[in-house]
């Protein structure tokens, strides 16, 4: 316990799914924590399960995708906390179809939702984090950033792909460029994860048709949002100090 003691993270997408169990898992260990979503609702659940276990977490409603609402979070810690530590781009979703049927705006809100909220958050954050000399940025890209081939099949997912690979290769890049200010930049891969909206339909998919997640994936199984959280943990915390420009698959094998 404490691997991340007294630290302030940031926390995108916090109100369910990966979000909330990241936010669970450092505040366990010790950070205190400034969480954004649009969900209200949910992000007052996230928000009350941690101070009733005594953590210390603060919340703004809004869309990280909008450069004020971005800016905002971060200011939210240097405001309360003082400085920001930790920053975790788990934002995302896709609105999948064949690529020949996707609308440009289905295209569009997909990049959006994957790129956009990520570079904005990470560009607000840096700042405070050359200036202590010391950060961690850990986005989330995913295991379709080489396609996935149950969603390919089935839906089309070449936009969520598209936007994945770039929050890898975004991260890349930013891991050279900050090196220098001694800040660390990795990224999860999480493959076929069993979160409340995305679970139901891997599940449904499961050994029920020739391409699904648990025939493709080694491990034979949906993986758990505390998993992906535990892969998160570790890229925050000092045992990573050596860590930087790494993405960490999370993807049962695959």
């Amino acid at each position: 316990m404490g691997r991340v003691q007294g630290r302030v993270a940031v926390v995108t997408g916090a109100a369910r799914g990966l979000g909330q169990a990241i936010s669970y898992r450092l505040a366990q260990e010790g950070a205190r924590l400034v969480l954004g979503d649009i969900d209200e609702v949910g992000l007052e659940i996230t928000a009350t399960k941690i101070r009733d276990s005594d953590g210390e977490v603060i919340t703004l409603v809004g869309d990280v995708t909008e450069e004020e609402i971005a800016c905002q979070l971060v200011e939210c810690a240097i405001k309360h906390y003082g400085q920001i530590d930790i920053l975790v781009n788990n934002v995302g979703g896709s609105r999948n179809s064949k690529i020949w049927e996707m609308p440009v705006e289905d295209w569009d809100y997909t990049i959006r939702l994957n790129l956009r909220g990520t570079f904005l958050c990470t560009k607000a954050a840096v700042p405070h984090m050359i200036e202590r000399k010391q950060g961690k940025i850990i986005c989330l890209s995913s295991g379709a950033r080489e396609g996935t081939p149950w969603t390919a099949y089935y839906e089309g997912g070449a936009a969520y792909s598209a936007s994945k690979a770039a929050v890898h290769g975004f991260m890349r890049d930013l891991a050279l460029e900050l090196a220098e200010h001694n800040i660390n930049v990795n990224c999860v891969a999480p493959g076929p994860i069993d979160t409340e909206i995305a679970g139901a339909k891997l599940r449904k998919l499961n050994n029920t048709v020739e391409f699904s997640p648990n025939r493709m994936t080694p491990f034979g199984r949906l993986g758990l949002p505390s998993e992906v959280a535990d892969a998160v943990l570790f890229l925050a915390s000092d045992e990573a100090s050596y860590v930087s420009g790494h993405t960490l698959a999370v993807m049962g094998g695959r």
